[in-house]
């Protein structure tokens, strides 16, 4: 007795765990298949963006190419040069930590030598005699007063100082690499205006870290310096009422920066592709 139905006790819980097993492979499944559709929907979306970025570069690299002129032709040594860009970039945080950036400023008076080259800097921060523009990343960030977003921003600056696609005259290293390697990466300085953008594309909290995911998913190497001038596209279609963000031309903001072409015709350019841009996000 006791037999027997131990054994017909064995086979109902195979079945129930054979029902079990089959119902959360279709969950599986289901999951699967959803995710597989969020990734072709969030490549398509974000293959499109950056065609359009490619199309359209001439606008924001005017626009950085006056600034990086403005902080760096100013001064006349390399040491000035950096110190400028590092006090400049700083000030981009809306709280910067004071106490935290004064520490980093004497650290760096302390060794002005550092400033003369790509190694000497990068071993000055990190410990690490390295030309990678990673290794200088994660140096910056782990410096007193700043943070990933000012650290990436930066790297990304200094790249595009030695990359050749800018005047001459704004290469400050000779060690510094004009291109991304293939092991060596860069991070898109995401702040605000580029999390509002992805959260139009799809709605969730991003950050500055799933965001560098999700686009090293489908770019890497010197395809993410392309996704800089999101900032641009972003910063110009945004605006802020009743402490919600809308997506739209704002004009203001455009005029706002000294460095953007003031011209009627290239605006009303700008804005006409502006609308382009927002069409992308839906």
């Amino acid at each position: 007795m006791y037999i027997y139905w131990d054994t017909k006790w064995h086979i109902w819980s195979d079945n129930i765990t054979k029902v079990m097993l089959s119902r959360s492979a279709q969950s599986l499944g289901y999951i699967l298949n959803k995710n597989s559709k969020y990734a072709d929907i969030m490549q398509e979306k974000l293959s499109s963006i950056y065609d359009f970025l490619i199309e359209n570069r001439a606008y924001n690299k005017e626009l950085q190419e006056k600034y990086y002129k403005s902080l760096v032709l100013s001064h006349n040594n390399i040491e000035d040069k950096i110190t400028s860009l590092l006090y400049e970039i700083a000030n981009t945080q809306s709280q910067p930590k004071i106490d935290n950036l004064s520490k980093f400023y004497r650290f760096i008076y302390e060794d002005q030598e550092a400033l003369t080259s790509f190694q000497k800097f990068v071993e000055r921060i990190s410990n690490k005699a390295s030309v990678l523009y990673y290794d200088l990343y994660h140096g910056l960030k782990n410096c007193d007063g700043r943070g990933p977003k000012t650290s990436a921003l930066f790297v990304k600056t200094m790249f595009h100082l030695h990359n050749k696609n800018y005047d001459a005259r704004l290469k400050l290293w000779r060690d510094a690499p004009v291109n991304i390697s293939a092991n060596d990466c860069l991070f898109l300085p995401v702040d605000s205006v580029i999390i509002a953008i992805f959260k139009k594309i799809e709605n969730k909290s991003w950050t500055f870290t799933s965001i560098n995911k999700e686009i090293s998913k489908y770019y890497n190497g010197n395809e993410i310096e392309v996704w800089d001038d999101l900032w641009f596209w972003g910063f110009i279609t945004q605006k802020v009422e009743n402490k919600e963000r809308i997506l739209e031309w704002n004009p203001n903001k455009y005029w706002s920066m000294n460095e953007s072409n003031k011209d009627p015709i290239v605006i009303k350019t700008i804005e006409e592709k502006s609308k382009i841009f927002l069409s992308l996000l839906i």
